[in-house]
């Protein structure tokens, strides 16, 4: 499991609810994405802290996915597909986004056409601004005091059907 550093961002919306599947603990929707809010969060085998410690994150800021809920425990999904339980006290709702695999162009505006105004390079999180439906193959994003537009697909921190206003 791979070890990221990054900002926190406020943003947890989601686009429509018809059939969305709610956490049984908080009544937020599932899957959603959420960060780390310490530097040092362990990921146990199950929702307690009977359950030995599998795996421990030391970025804060980590973007992870909460893919299920009990009680005050959170299972969550890292960018590797790692899987495991953290209490929620250990999660927040700001939103961050993290790049994977290569160097991504940052542009001044959506799309292909826009300048580029740095390179994001991989292993870096930065902050997710926004999603919108009138530009649903980016989102806008800071990251390193630059504000700019990334494709959706290039990086880990947003469903595919999620628009953050």
């Amino acid at each position: 499991m791979g070890l990221l550093c990054g900002i926190l961002l406020l943003g947890v919306p989601r686009s429509g609810t018809a059939g969305v599947v709610k956490g049984s603990g908080s009544g937020l929707p599932l899957p959603r994405f959420v960060s780390l809010r310490s530097d040092e969060v362990k990921l146990r085998t199950g929702p307690g802290v009977q359950y030995p410690i599998e795996w421990i994150y030391t970025r804060r800021s980590y973007p992870v996915e909460v893919i299920a809920e009990f009680d005050t425990w959170r299972r969550i999904r890292d960018w590797e597909g790692g899987e495991g339980w953290v209490h929620q006290s250990m999660l927040i709702g700001r939103r961050t986004f993290a790049n994977l695999s290569q160097i991504r162009d940052l542009r001044t505006s959506p799309g292909e056409e826009a300048s580029v105004i740095a390179r994001v390079e991989p292993g870096l999180v930065g902050d997710l601004l926004q999603c919108p439906t009138n530009t649903p193959q980016y989102c806008r994003v800071e990251v390193q005091n630059y504000v700019g537009w990334l494709k959706r697909g290039d990086f880990w921190g947003v469903q595919r059907d999620e628009f953050i206003p």
